[in-house]
């Protein structure tokens, strides 16, 4: 292109693509308004036809067509050479073309930004799954569900803030940083603190923290929390994620299901417009009250036989091998109930269940059951065949704690990178008093998934994490691979 126009240091469009679209929603066509409006955002089609030019723009709202004829619109024929992907400004006349397309005629139009690599168009769009997400800034622009997800995104967060604001819940922040890790079953990520030479560890969770707050008279607590699990890449795991976790005084396990299927019931209907919905083409109800199931019992309804932390340890051991479940010799009945639920019930699980009754061996933090011995009143909300919600009784005993930390403590010693540590500082928050108390760790990117019908967990977080470029063409090529999702979906 000639002589472009220097760029603006600053532009003030005063419409959107959105707002104009619903403004003159039912234009006949032929009809020129005499209304003058700014616009901008990038055009995403072009094409000429002698004369005239048409293209669309696309603004952070939507999409409008410009329609540019040569003896209207100034340095037409620059107009007629600009890139897909450009950014412009324009200033036109709202109409309506005779095939009655609401259009903007192009009276003045400023070169606001300039592509200089080639941008996908609207037909053929970005199908390698790898390039729409290391290219997010390009993929937004054309994948409008992509668009729509992260928009659903943003809504779901924010009518999750304002529901638990309104039911007294206060929002708070806790260190990212910990000294020691804890709150959740899982291997940290660690740094070092040059200043204090003291190796620090990027939070799993923040529950200790958000306790301590409990201890300390906030009687309904939540964190919107950006947590880090140093784990493998899958479909539904990303290093880095969104939690909700929150806390209510005076609470146990059943207040926490009634808010867990109330919000969740709540966003459906807020967001879609019912909680009867379709995720991955297989029909979903979200509407309250949602079935309640223990660990034993799932496991029973697929393996054909009643089982529980009264069957004998050589029965569960043979049973995992049954079904190809990986153990060993430090586990417990609990544990081996756990992995058994896991291979075997959990994934089979469709509509909403809360799993109840988990092992205190697999469950460090939460209050020991008031009825069964072995077990704590722990759930799991599993909706879809994944794990949405983690949720307990809290344990208040500290000398129960403390026993429950020592072995934590001697897991790690054996080599578990998962297991925690006994955290001193929490355990002397404990002597102070925590009070019947309710807990819940929500997965917000699991819960965008299923609402915007997601098959992957990095199609709703803006930029995962991927491997290195290079690595990605290295294992492709190895692999006879193109470095699609088939390749790059796999556990490392």
């Amino acid at each position: 292109m000639t002589d472009r126009p220097s760029i603006p240091y600053r532009f003030d469009p005063d419409a959107t693509a959105a707002g104009l679209q619903e403004k003159y929603d039912g234009l006949e066509a032929g009809v020129e308004t005499g209304d003058e409006v700014t616009i901008a955002g990038r055009l995403m089609l072009r094409r000429g036809q002698g004369k005239l030019v048409f293209g669309q723009l696309a603004d952070s709202s939507g999409r409008i067509q410009l329609f540019a004829p040569a003896d209207v619109t100034p340095r037409f024929e620059d107009f007629g050479k600009l890139s897909l992907g450009d950014w412009i400004g324009v200033r036109g006349e709202v109409m309506a073309t005779r095939k009655g397309e609401l259009s903007v005629k192009v009276l003045e139009w400023t070169l606001l930004a300039e592509t200089r690599r080639p941008f996908p168009d609207k037909w053929h769009g970005m199908t390698d799954p790898d390039t729409r997400y290391r290219q997010r800034y390009v993929d937004l622009w054309v994948t409008e569900e992509a668009r729509r997800g992260f928009q659903l995104r943003s809504k779901l967060v924010s009518l999750t803030r304002r529901w638990l604001e309104d039911r007294g819940f206060v929002e708070v922040e806790t260190p990212v940083f910990h000294p020691i890790p804890g709150g959740a079953l899982a291997r940290p990520f660690t740094t070092h603190h040059n200043a204090l030479d003291q190796e620090l560890y990027l939070r799993v969770a923040p529950e200790l923290y958000l306790k301590r707050l409990i201890v300390g008279g906030f009687e309904r607590v939540f964190e919107i929390a950006r947590v880090f699990r140093n784990e493998g890449l899958s479909p539904r795991h990303n290093p880095e994620f969104t939690m909700l976790e929150l806390y209510q005084a005076y609470a146990d396990w059943t207040d926490i299901m009634r808010l867990v299927e109330e919000l969740v019931a709540h966003l459906a209907t807020e967001l879609l417009g019912t909680t009867s919905i379709t995720y991955q083409g297989r029909d979903l109800d979200l509407s309250v009250p949602w079935r309640r199931a223990t660990l034993a019992d799932l496991i029973e309804e697929q393996i054909g036989r009643p089982v529980g932390l009264d069957t004998p340890l050589d029965e569960l051991r043979a049973l995992c091998d049954e079904h190809d479940v990986p153990w060993k010799d430090s586990y417990g009945p609990g544990k081996l109930l756990l992995e058994l639920y896991e291979k075997t019930a959990e994934g089979e699980q469709w509509d909403p269940v809360f799993v109840t009754e988990y092992p205190i061996e697999v469950s460090p933090l939460a209050r020991p059951h008031r009825e069964l011995s072995g077990m704590t009143e722990r759930f799991e909300g599993i909706v879809a065949g994944r794990e949405l919600c983690n949720a307990f009784s809290e344990l208040l005993d500290p000398d129960d704690q403390r026993a429950r930390f020592e072995d934590q403590a001697k897991d790690k010693a054996a080599g578990d990178d998962e297991a925690m540590a006994v955290d001193e500082d929490y355990l002397r928050a404990l002597d102070y008093g925590l009070p019947p108390t309710g807990g819940l760790g929500i997965g917000i990117d699991r819960l965008v998934m299923l609402l915007a019908d997601a098959a992957s967990i990095r199609d709703v977080v803006l930029f995962p994490t991927l491997r290195p470029e290079q690595d990605q063409v290295s294992v492709a090529a190895a692999e006879g691979g193109d470095g699609t999702e088939a390749d790059t979906d796999r556990v490392v």
